[in-house]
């Protein structure tokens, strides 16, 4: 007998989704997805009773797997790392389209995520956002259940006490995003800090490839003063050919490299109508 190549796909999206949350890869998650439907293809159909717990349970396997091996690789990485951005438009249908419509992979949560340890953040993606069973989890992790319970416990408490912010509307983020780009035009210095929150922290991940902050950039002032700096060393080159897009389901920027400028996707989190965080990546393998 052969697998049914429909059922499979029909997980797709699912799987990239819990791939994604896990590693904050892309091209891991897609790894792994791959690599489960060589398994799944291997199998006899009639030893497989739940196509999709199967499949999510091969992904986490290999998605700790890969989590585990990137932590020395992180160790070493120069200044923030963030996940790899998921850009898509609006008329987007494809499996990665429907993967940012989970809130769960806005660049803001997954960022507390990357506090975790691996066995936390699997039983964490894996319980909470997919309501796996402690019993299957814990055959992930290669723990017993009340181990697996732990993970996710000691897991819910860090990102609890992160207090991430709720998303919000895209109405809002785009007419913030618009006002701070009006302010940056015109070096507004005044203008900048209004639209930004008390607690405002940037992050820029390069890994050391291009120019860019190799700390958080913390405080309304800091962050105006990073932004205008940026403005008198790249002039209008900064602000050129900003390219409306999604960014892991949000509404944010796509900026070609221009000059001395390097490319780079970015997007906003906003809080009452002010800029909460700032996310950039401007890694170049990061598409």
């Amino acid at each position: 007998m052969t697998v049914d190549v429909d059922t499979f796909e029909s997980h797709r999206a699912h799987l990239l989704r819990v791939g994604y949350r896990i590693t904050g890869s892309r091209s891991d998650a897609e790894d792994a997805v791959q690599e489960a439907w060589l398994r799944f293809a291997a199998q006899d159909p009639a030893t497989i009773d739940e196509p999709r717990a199967w499949l999510t349970t091969v992904v986490g396997r290999l998605c700790l797997d890969r989590l585990r091996s990137a932590a020395a690789r992180r160790e070493r990485y120069v200044g923030p790392w963030l996940p790899e951005p998921l850009v898509t438009t609006p008329a987007d249908d494809d499996p990665l389209a429907e993967v940012v419509r989970d809130e769960g992979v806005r660049m803001a949560a997954m960022v507390v995520l990357e506090r975790l340890t691996p066995p936390q953040r699997v039983a964490l993606v894996l319980h909470e956002a997919l309501d796996l069973p402690f019993a299957r989890i814990a055959e992930v992790l290669d723990c017993s259940e009340a181990t697996a319970r732990q993970h996710a416990s000691r897991a819910r408490r860090v990102v609890a006490e992160a207090d991430v912010p709720p998303p919000a509307s895209s109405a809002e983020q785009l007419a913030v995003l618009q006002a701070f780009a009006d302010a940056l035009a015109r070096a507004d210095t005044d203008g900048i800090v209004a639209l930004l929150h008390p607690d405002v922290v940037l992050l820029a991940d390069s890994d050391g490839r291009v120019s860019a902050a190799r700390r958080p950039i913390v405080g309304p002032a800091d962050v105006a003063r990073l932004f205008l700096g940026l403005l008198r060393k790249y002039g209008d080159g900064l602000l050129a050919d900003w390219e409306p897009i999604l960014v892991n389901g949000e509404p944010g920027v796509r900026t070609p490299a221009v000059g001395t400028a390097p490319a780079s996707v970015a997007v906003l989190s906003v809080t009452d109508g002010r800029i909460r965080a700032m996310y950039q990546v401007v890694n170049p393998d990061k598409p």
